[in-house]
């Protein structure tokens, strides 16, 4: 039984005391990161789990609060020599000893790090459990435990190009997606910098096509979190008409919003769709005219406008051809005691939004409502939206393979990363539902619980997997270029570790999760990693593709960014 057993002093009426008797334990310095939750969740998961949880007394202790009832540096003692604290007369350990009869087996093997990504792990779930609104059992820490297995393939790379800094410290370049446009001059690369900067890539080179953050006045790019130039992308017939849109952050209560939030709740910033006119399109550098196309107000500056894009299979003439999808987050409402928000389609908040930007019937008479959007007739529900129940949909995209399936990102809270089957009309359950789990908002918000039993009618994820894997899932692209192992693979990732995955296109169904694999990375010969091509740092990994179908990846800590030039089973030779 691991030593984490002992922490609990819940059960020994010593709330808030120290190991000396009397003083006041002042809450520690704990690291709390995503990388560092992750591998403690993975050392927790391996030794603690099956005796403790953050809700319940198991075999061992209900570990909730326990970072704040007792010093940090008493943990630490206790984990590397349980023993030895008993038998010197500790009275917190003698207590814990008595209720539950047994030693407590030594960890000194275990290192320094280990012990700080283990204690960062219970301090930040402890602590959601100590906090909650509601005291709800059943709690799982562990929802996927099935690992994915190690990689079997691995993608080659070289190296594209390196978008310039926009800042001196980490991260170097906050590049955040790739869009290849197809013309009658062939094809052109652009990739975007959420400081405001959007580039073309040309020969290798990434030049500067466009600055936002000098076309508006009011341009933020702050606190981060996907703020900034959010998203962008080209309409159908750019080369025609010069049009272009972009997402990004304004201050809140700029100007009133097309979609306000309530007086009476705090609102962090806006989130702007902006049409763009170029008066030359085939020219290098953007001058034009802009258009304000729809705004809204946000809680907090997380989860905003995500992703921009269009549907690159629709022709002129079908139903989908120029119209316009919007992922909106839900602006982390939910947690901030607002799940009101966006747990309906009568808001545009966690939705996946579909317009005519040409158009001109919406209420601010500024975009087109699609005839065929799923509640045009609903006076409780807004015609723009497609489908709702979203936490962040963070990419959409299309398998431009023939088999029909949008792919749709869904980064989850801490327990579940989702991608899912994006669905005219579909409540895919945010915040009733993280993945294939039931998710509380008046409980702990740092782990998930069983489903009911009775039926509903969420729809569920296609793909899945939880924080001992990976903390957000990187939107990706169904393979099409000429690499053949790789064909008919969705290929997508882990932002903050740069983790590499696929599944096969052919067991994506609804109803069932398809199986996850891990990739491999080989660059110049030798295997290798986004975390070590990034010295350690957080990757911020990001993916992209062009006409042809050929990947691309790239990474925020230091604006490198890689194509995929082949794809080979692990420990072979091209």
């Amino acid at each position: 039984m691991y030593a984490l057993l002992i922490l609990s002093l819940s059960n020994c009426n010593q709330s808030k005391k120290n190991d000396k008797e009397g003083e006041v334990v002042v809450p520690d310095d704990y690291d709390t990161a995503e990388l560092t939750i992750q591998r403690g969740m993975a050392l927790f998961n391996q030794h603690c789990a099956s005796c403790h949880n953050f809700n319940e007394a198991a075999i061992g202790p209900n570990l909730a609060g326990v970072t704040t009832n007792v010093s940090k540096d008493w943990l630490i003692q206790f984990i590397r020599n349980p023993q030895e604290r008993i038998e010197s007369g500790d009275e917190r350990a003698n207590e814990l000893y008595a209720k539950y009869k047994t030693y407590m087996p030594s960890f000194e093997v275990l290192k320094n790090n280990e012990l700080e990504d283990i204690l960062g792990f219970v301090h930040k779930f402890s602590e959601a459990e100590r906090k909650s609104r509601k005291k709800r059992l059943g709690g799982i820490i562990d929802p996927i435990p099935e690992k994915i297995p190690e990689p079997d393939l691995a993608l080659v790379i070289e190296e594209f190009c390196t978008v310039p800094p926009s800042s001196d410290t980490t991260p170097k370049a906050r590049i955040n997606k790739l869009v290849a446009l197809a013309g009658q001059q062939g094809e052109r690369l652009f990739i975007a910098d959420l400081r405001g900067t959007l580039y073309e890539l040309v020969n290798e080179q990434a030049t500067v096509f466009f600055d936002i953050d000098k076309a508006l006045a009011d341009f933020i790019n702050h606190p981060g979190w996907g703020t900034g130039l959010g998203s962008f992308d080209f309409h159908p017939e750019f080369e025609k008409n010069g049009l272009f849109y972009t997402t990004h952050t304004e201050s809140s209560r700029t100007v009133i919003a097309d979609f306000p939030i309530p007086d009476s709740i705090p609102t962090k910033l806006q989130w702007v769709l902006t049409e763009w006119e170029m008066k030359n399109p085939v020219t290098s550098t953007f001058t034009g005219e802009k258009r304000e196309v729809l705004r809204a107000d946000m809680v907090s500056g997380a989860h905003g406008f995500q992703e921009l894009t269009f549907n690159p299979l629709a022709q002129k003439g079908d139903a989908d051809y120029g119209l316009l999808y919007l992922g909106v987050g839900d602006g982390a409402a939910a947690l901030a005691g607002y799940p009101f928000l966006c747990d309906n389609a009568g808001v545009i908040w966690g939705s996946v939004v579909r317009i005519d930007p040409l158009g001109r019937n919406s209420a601010n008479g500024k975009y087109g409502i699609p005839k065929d959007n799923p509640f045009v007739d609903d006076p409780d529900k807004l015609d723009e939206i497609w489908s709702y129940g979203f936490r962040n949909p963070h990419r959409i995209s299309w398998d431009t393979n023939g088999s029909n399936k949008v792919f749709v990102t869904n980064i989850g809270q801490h327990s579940v990363e989702e991608v899912n089957l994006l669905k005219k009309g579909a409540n895919y359950g945010w915040p009733f539902r993280e993945g294939t789990f039931l998710f509380d908002t008046e409980a702990n918000t740092e782990i998930v619980y069983p489903l009911p039993e009775e039926e509903d009618d969420f729809e569920y994820p296609v793909i899945q997997f939880d924080h001992d894997e990976g903390n957000a899932v990187s939107g990706g692209f169904v393979y099409a270029g000429n690499l053949t192992m790789l064909k008919n693979k969705y290929v997508f990732g882990d932002i903050p570790g740069g983790t590499l995955f696929y599944a096969d296109v052919s067991e994506v169904v609804e109803g069932a999760q398809a199986r996850i694999y891990k990739l491999g990375l080989e660059l110049d010969g030798k295997s290798t990693s986004l975390n070590a091509l990034s010295s350690g740092q957080r990757v911020d990994l990001r993916l992209g593709i062009d006409t042809s179908g050929e990947l691309f990846l790239f990474t925020k800590s230091n604006g490198a960014v890689y194509k995929v030039v082949g794809c080979k089973p692990v420990g072979s030779a091209l």
